[in-house]
């Protein structure tokens, strides 16, 4: 009977890819089922970001055993959609020394690509609305993996732009600072995918869905899968790389002079950019709409209809309670740290292992072995390699080490700065100024009968 099953299960996951929409048929609906796509597309990600923030609160205090928000909704579920409606009546000010026009463009160049990268988002396979057979994706290309990444990377202009034009010092380093990040970690992040595309060999992202109906990439691809992730926090500026806000170091970052609705904007930003790359790490590396495997030996119709979308959804919360999980768990790393861990660890082992897929495929070819368990061996190797390099702790230094550099050297390589070494307070330059004039010892601050034995 098992047998049967599982023979079922194959076959069905045959027949659905062999029903995957091919991406030169995209875009030929007609115009009134794009615009419900549009308008599904906007809806379901304003209601994920209202649920993440609850989530996240609610997350976080039971990690810190408090109750959390409780007051407004049932069980305080409404706590974000209130959030939302204060700022939406909270003064708008703007500073006097700001940019105007682009202080008031940043919040929407922030927002918009975040919205706009979900547009190649795979949700579920073809469905039929109102009569109509389409899929649950808006559109698809077949660079639509390179288009989330410049839809994405496009939002760190909104942030610095917000950060210079606030005419504020703590604002511009904030956005300063959010460029640098973005540059380094939307390296390690482009490397991580290179894997995904040697491997299902398209960029396109429905059809690197249809290549994972055996098997998931998370398997195969494990050091990319933990590469991207890593990335992933640090590209939507989440803790403990929110080195960009760094409220005990920067006030409030980049968005320290906003207020109202433009504050509400980089909020809602920020977390349709965790829902988008908790999408695309879903699309690329979990089966993206595919019900697990376990399920779909049992119910042969898990990947049929609507029901994809549940699973979808499933694995998208579980990408956001991992970004929460990371926010109340972890300290946030200096920035020299940060920034030393993306391009001296990131980026060298994601080129060790594209070097590694396509000697897998040199193999492959040359030898006829399985790529899938050659993958699966050296992505274990390496993932092994990568954990044991993080939770190694860094050599302890000696007594004589210690010694040594709080010893004093005096001349050009001193090691400042030091404190008074005689604890002897400098005269007043004042002092002297006022010695100069003529004044006496009481107007110098002096006692009468210390002037008395002068």
């Amino acid at each position: 009977m098992s047998m049967h099953l599982a023979d079922a299960g194959r076959s069905a996951s045959a027949q659905w890819a062999a029903d995957v929409r091919p991406v030169a048929d995209f875009g030929t609906e007609a115009v009134w089922l794009v615009l419900v796509k549009v308008v599904a597309i906007f809806a379901f990600l304003v209601v994920m970001t209202l649920f993440a923030i609850v989530f996240e609160r609610k997350v976080v205090a039971y990690m810190q055993v408090r109750p959390g928000p409780n007051r407004v909704g049932p069980w305080g579920v409404l706590q974000s959609l209130a959030d939302g409606l204060k700022l939406a009546f909270k003064e708008d000010i703007m500073p006097t020394k700001a940019d105007k026009v682009v202080f008031f463009l940043a919040p929407i160049i922030a927002c918009t690509p975040a919205f706009m990268a979900f547009a190649v988002i795979p949700l579920g396979p073809e469905v039929s609305i109102f009569g109509n057979s389409t899929p649950l994706q808006l559109t698809d290309s077949p660079v639509a993996v390179l288009y989330v990444l410049a839809a994405s990377s496009m939002g760190v202009y909104g942030i610095v732009l917000a950060g210079w034009a606030s005419g504020s010092t703590y604002p511009l380093l904030g956005g300063l600072r959010s460029a640098a990040q973005m540059v380094s970690y939307e390296i390690s992040m482009g490397l991580s995918i290179v894997a995904v595309f040697l491997t299902a060999e398209s960029f396109s992202t429905s059809e690197i869905v249809q290549a994972q109906a055996d098997s998931w990439y998370v398997l195969i691809l494990a050091p990319s899968f933990v590469i991207y992730c890593i990335s992933a926090v640090g590209e939507v500026n989440r803790a403990p790389f929110d080195l960009p806000e760094a409220e005990s170091e920067l006030v409030g970052g980049f968005h320290t002079e906003y207020s109202s609705l433009k504050f509400a904007l980089f909020f809602l930003a920020e977390y349709i950019n965790m829902v988008t790359v908790s999408a695309l790490a879903t699309t690329l590396f979990l089966g993206g709409w595919r019900a697990p495997f376990g399920v779909i030996e049992i119910w042969s119709g898990a990947n049929s209809g609507w029901w994809p979308i549940l699973w979808f959804t499933g694995k998208l919360i579980i990408a956001l309670f991992v970004f929460i999980w990371l926010r109340g768990t972890l300290p946030r790393l200096r920035y020299d740290q940060f920034m030393r861990f993306g391009w001296k660890v990131l980026v060298p082992i994601s080129l060790v292992w594209i070097l590694a897929i396509s000697a897998v495929s040199v193999l492959r070819e040359e030898y006829d072995l399985s790529q899938r368990g050659l993958l699966a061996i050296i992505g274990g190797v390496l993932a092994l390699a990568l954990v044991i390099l993080l939770l190694v702790p860094e050599r302890k230094k000696t007594e004589e080490e210690l010694d040594d550099e709080l010893a004093i050297r005096p001349g050009p390589n001193a090691n400042y700065p030091l404190p008074p070494l005689d604890l002897s307070i400098p005269p007043n330059p004042r002092m002297k100024v006022l010695e100069h004039a003529g004044a006496g010892p009481a107007e110098l601050g002096g006692s009468t009968d210390k002037a008395g034995e002068e």
